[in-house]
């Protein structure tokens, strides 16, 4: 299969059978989603031949779902389901509230877990999902993994959500430009297959490179009298030369380097703040806030709890329905929203995206992009051209390129890679503002996240960091704080906050990993010496050895200081 501006993949070949977990993965725009709708039969290779097995029947979770006019419930009842699993199903995955809600006036996230319960409960002996986790909490995502595992037919699954394919998938297809490639487990057996396959064509570039270093000399040399070099000899050598290495398919990190202005120690202060829905409903509140200048919060809650309004409301595009919010003076905030790239104009080139609206395109946008893994064909696609994932990932270049120190984050590992979900961990590890993120993606708040707020189905918001609500819901009982005597003057401790003692142990980690691997070389270095002869190098190395034991002594003493004080807090 192709798109207008280049092939995707060629040569795919895979069976499932009954039993079968497939899970498809591959970096944005290399066309899963497109094969999974090949597999599904509601598109069309342009070659190869899909065999369909006798009686069977599909049941499919689309990107983009579709739902037809009415009542939410009587669209998953049309799929032939009885009444009480039709309502299970709609419940499980937090759209119980909807049951009589017409489909036309529901959100893209509302439609998304209608149209999986539509796919579960119909009759079906292969299940082809795309995404299914977007959109879910916490318990929908539980329940799916409990009832995908319990399904007796044939898999296909697009996911980034690493649990999910951990648990659920006995192969992974991998597909990379164009080629695919199939690994037998989970996604673990697929980063091993990946890894040997990279460091298979690592060796394999060191040996063409030497071919070529030979050829070329070869080459430069001239002809002996009365002969001259043999036409395909020259050719080879030149193609030989001219080979491309198959190495990975881009960069394993990120090489974004955004000055980030400096915060003060006003961030941001919720005081007794009360969040409610468009129709006046009360969402959560009151409850005190107070972020960190290298703060890494996680908001944490069921569906409609109230996560984005709480975003929305620290962003300052809608006001507290009572309490107050300060922002310290030198804030700028970059808002990654769930719906924004969708905003984008369908016909507009990728660097004109990125240049904005009141500028041309230059140098700066294409490095920029680059960074961003968009080479030079994908600068001049329009955007109506990109995979969903390529356009989340546009959007999150957009909100980091405006150079902010305090990052909102709404659910930004929706329909994105898992190398891109890799590579932004290890950014925000490393990035010094402050980041709130809203997320449903286990393996993606236990990398950046130190600190964790839920705001339970009572409006009751707890601070995950004990479990102690930090507020109680208006109209519920609250105890009276004791008020401090006249003449206290003592201040308040100027002792690190959580946020900043979770920051500086996984610096100490890093160090001290950083340590021992210097620490290993060496010791296998004094191994190697000291059957040798080399006396002054072998005592040159023990000394540093020494040195680099002290310091990783010093590392972890520090570190478990550092633990003491945040479990103290």
């Amino acid at each position: 299969m192709s798109r207008p501006d280049r092939p995707l993949f060629t040569d795919v070949s895979v069976t499932i059978s009954t039993g079968d977990r497939l899970g498809v993965v591959g970096i944005n725009g290399t066309g899963k989603s497109t094969l999974l709708r090949v597999l599904a039969g509601s598109a069309t290779s342009e070659t190869g031949t899909l065999r369909r097995g006798r009686d069977l029947e599909v049941a499919v979770l689309d990107q983009d779902a579709a739902l037809p006019p009415g009542k939410v419930l009587d669209a998953v009842l049309a799929t032939g389901a009885e009444r009480w699993e039709a309502e299970a199903a709609l419940s499980r995955l937090g759209m119980g509230d909807f049951f009589e809600e017409s489909t036309s006036d529901l959100s893209g996230g509302e439609k998304k877990r209608v149209a999986l319960a539509i796919a579960l409960v119909r009759p079906s002996n292969l299940l082809v999902l795309d995404e299914p986790t977007n959109h879910l909490d916490i318990d929908g995502i539980t329940w799916l993994e409990e009832r995908l595992e319990s399904y007796r037919g044939g898999l296909i699954l697009v996911t980034h959500d690493r649990h999910v394919l951990d648990r659920l998938t006995t192969h992974v297809l991998e597909l990379d430009r164009g080629k695919s490639f199939v690994h037998t487990g989970g996604y673990a057996s697929y980063l091993e297959g990946k890894a040997d396959r990279v460091a298979a064509a690592e060796s394999a570039e060191s040996v063409r490179k030497n071919l070529a270093r030979q050829e070329l000399a070869w080459l430069r040399r001239g002809a002996p009298a009365r002969t001259s070099k043999p036409k395909y000899r020259v050719e080879a050598a030149k193609a030989l030369i001219d080979a491309k290495p198959d190495g990975p398919a881009r960069p394993a990190q990120l090489h974004l380097e955004f000055p980030t202005p400096r915060l003060g120690d006003i961030v941001i202060e919720l005081d007794q703040v009360v969040g409610t829905a468009p129709d006046g409903r009360q969402l959560f509140g009151p409850f005190d806030l107070k972020l960190d200048p290298r703060e890494r919060l996680a908001i944490r809650g069921g569906n409609g709890a109230g996560k984005s309004t709480l975003l929305n409301i620290m962003a300052r595009l809608i006001e507290p329905s009572s309490g107050s919010v300060r922002w310290g003076s030198t804030v700028e905030f970059g808002y990654y929203t769930q719906q924004s790239d969708d905003a984008f104009d369908p016909n507009a080139r990728v660097r004109e995206v990125i240049a904005g609206p009141n500028r041309k395109p230059d140098w700066t946008d294409a490095r920029l992009l680059e960074a961003f893994w968009f080479d030079t064909d994908a600068q001049w696609a329009q955007v109506s051209t990109l995979s969903g994932g390529e356009r989340r990932r546009l959007h999150l270049l957009t909100v980091l390129a405006a150079k902010p120190n305090v990052l909102l984050l709404d659910e930004p590992t929706n329909d994105l890679d898992l190398e891109t979900l890799r590579s932004l961990e290890d950014f925000l590890e490393e990035w010094p503002g402050a980041l709130v993120v809203v997320s449903h993606d286990r393996a993606f708040l236990n990398r950046v996240a130190n600190r964790q707020l839920t705001i339970t189905p009572s409006g009751v918001v707890h601070d995950g960091a004990n479990g102690e609500p930090v507020g109680l819901p208006t109209g519920a009982a609250q105890t009276t704080k004791p008020s401090k005597p006249k003449g206290d003057t003592r201040t308040k401790s100027t002792s690190p906050s959580k946020s900043t003692l979770g920051h500086m142990i996984r610096a100490a980690e890093k160090e001290m990993a950083k340590l021992s691997k210097r620490r290993d070389t060496l010791e296998a270095e004094m191994t190697e010496l000291a059957s040798g002869t080399d006396y002054q190098r072998l005592a040159d190395v023990g000394a540093e050895h020494a040195t680099v034991v002290e310091e990783l002594d010093e590392v972890e003493l520090r570190w478990l200081e550092l633990s003491e004080e945040r479990d103290s807090l």
